[in-house]
């Protein structure tokens, strides 16, 4: 049997390495801000009138938060449905919530929908909208009376993200304007987000956090099978239920601010599977410490690699992860659950 690393060491080495990567991201940039500075710059040194005060907390810090709290949503859904569908290749998007959110994105888009209201952006409100739907019509399509079986519904959420992959296509095809921005969206971006793109997720994507953690029990259940998890007490419609829908509400939030990510919640669940093993009390913090890092990490590469231009961050995931995941497939086959 492996022995997993404790969650004591794990998880205050990923806080390390998540402050680490934090206060880099806070520092490169056009102007280079030395860490020391940084600090000072944080807890009340300098007007905030200050060139240097402007950057670090009205330009860099809510994209810092911004991408914690995405890289976090994604690994957290990503390992909610590999272990609904007992699969390591699942993935947030499996149930079509990427293609949703991109349909609705473009759409907003191709409509000249990009405005600010009540403290909510359009295409982020429409891009949410989009995914859920999408995901809500996978949901009702799949459910069996009171059943939801997880084999129909992988093979409706490709069905219907299929269509949605197509329409968005056409919306492409016959947009006159704004194409730059839809494939731009579409790669994932964490460009010019603001507060009040923090603003707008934080409080759903904590609460889906809360809501998941606290089921981190029943999903280990069911991993022993349902007819054992409802012998042990666990209402096992009700509870795949409550993930399927969490699950999808935590991760359109996460992409209805930052475009589609790829790559995020399929390869951190998986790595830290391996490292703290596959019981979801501690697997489910793991991964939002490593999904935050994993995304803060690609932020940077993002903004500094072909300086002052920057590159989508999904392009950076997909190098990142596509090869890693290739070689983590290929020399620990024997610890895939």
């Amino acid at each position: 049997m492996k022995n997993f690393l404790p969650l004591k060491v794990v998880l205050p080495l990923l806080l390390v390495l998540l402050t680490t990567v934090g206060i880099i991201s806070l520092g490169v940039g056009p102007v280079s801000i030395a860490p020391m500075e940084i600090f000072g710059l944080l807890f009340g040194a300098g007007s905030p009138n200050d060139v240097e005060s402007i950057i670090v907390r009205d330009l860099r810090l809510p994209r810092l938060l911004l991408a914690m709290l995405v890289g976090a949503a994604l690994a957290q859904s990503g390992a909610v449905m590999q272990g609904f569908f007992q699969n390591p290749m699942a993935d947030p998007y499996i149930i079509g919530i990427s293609s949703g959110a991109a349909l609705g994105a473009t759409l907003a888009f191709s409509l000249g929908l990009d405005f600010w209201f009540a403290g909510i952006n359009s295409v982020s409100l429409f891009a949410f909208f989009g995914s859920l739907t999408v995901s809500f019509v996978v949901y009702g399509i799949s459910t069996r009376g009171k059943r939801l079986p997880a084999s129909v519904l992988l093979l409706s959420g490709v069905a219907i993200g299929a269509l949605a992959a197509a329409l968005t296509s056409f919306l492409l095809i016959t947009s006159s304007s704004n194409l730059e921005q839809i494939l731009y969206w579409l790669m994932g971006s964490l460009a010019s987000r603001r507060w009040e793109h923090v603003q707008m997720v934080w409080p759903y994507i904590l609460i889906c956090m809360l809501i998941l953690q606290f089921f981190a029990r029943d999903l280990n259940l069911l991993l022993l099978g349902e007819e054992n998890a409802h012998n042990l007490g666990v209402n096992v419609e009700r509870v795949k239920r409550i993930f399927l829908i969490v699950a999808a509400l935590l991760a359109a939030t996460a992409v209805s601010v930052s475009g589609i990510i790829g790559f995020v919640g399929l390869v951190v669940p998986h790595i830290m599977r391996l490292l703290v093993g596959p019981d979801h009390r501690g697997l489910f913090p793991a991964s939002i410490l490593g999904g935050a890092c994993l995304v803060v990490a690609a932020d940077i590469l993002a903004r500094t690699l072909i300086a002052p231009a920057e590159i989508p961050i999904g392009i950076i995931t997909s190098v990142l992860g596509c090869p890693f995941f290739l070689f983590l497939l290929g020399r620990r086959r024997d610890a895939i659950i």
